[in-house]
C-alpha cells in the first residue's frame, strides 16, 4: 500500500521560510517524478515543483523554491524561502507519474493528504 505523508506547513509572515516534507512508503520514489502542486482558496491545483532525472518549477516559484529529494529516508522536501501571501494554499506531494503532462494532476497515481502553508501579509 502506497502512502505519501506531508508535513511542515504553518504560519508564516511575508518573506519568511518554510521547508515541506513528503515521505513515502509502499513504493520508491527515485523511481518516480514526484511533483508538489498547490490549491489556493477557489482556484484548481497547480503544479509548483517537480524531481525526477531532472528538476522542473512553475515561473511564480523559480529561484524561491528548491525542491530535493533524500533517497536514503524516501522523502522529498520543498524549500519554500521569500514567501508572499499569494503562496498561501494547501500544499500536495504526488508521485507514480504515469505519463502526460507533468502539469496535470491526471498524471499521478498518488497523493498525500495536504498540508497548509498560509502566509501573512
Amino acid at each position: 500500500q502506497v502512502q505519501l505523508v506531508e508535513s511542515g506547513g504553518g504560519l508564516v509572515q511575508t518573506g519568511g521560510s518554510l521547508r515541506l516534507s513528503c515521505a513515502a512508503s509502499g513504493l520508491i520514489l527515485s523511481s518516480y517524478l514526484t511533483g508538489w502542486f498547490r490549491r489556493a482558496p477557489g482556484k484548481e491545483r497547480e503544479f509548483v515543483a517537480g524531481i525526477g532525472s531532472v528538476i522542473y518549477y512553475v515561473g511564480s516559484v523559480r529561484g524561491r523554491f528548491t525542491i530535493s529529494r533524500d533517497n536514503a529516508k524516501n522523502t522529498v522536501y520543498l524549500q519554500m524561502n521569500s514567501l508572499k501571501p499569494e503562496d498561501t494554499a494547501v500544499y500536495y506531494c504526488a508521485t507514480g507519474y504515469v505519463g502526460g503532462a507533468r502539469e496535470r494532476p491526471e498524471s499521478y497515481g498518488y497523493w498525500g493528504q495536504g498540508t497548509q502553508v498560509t502566509v501573512s501579509s
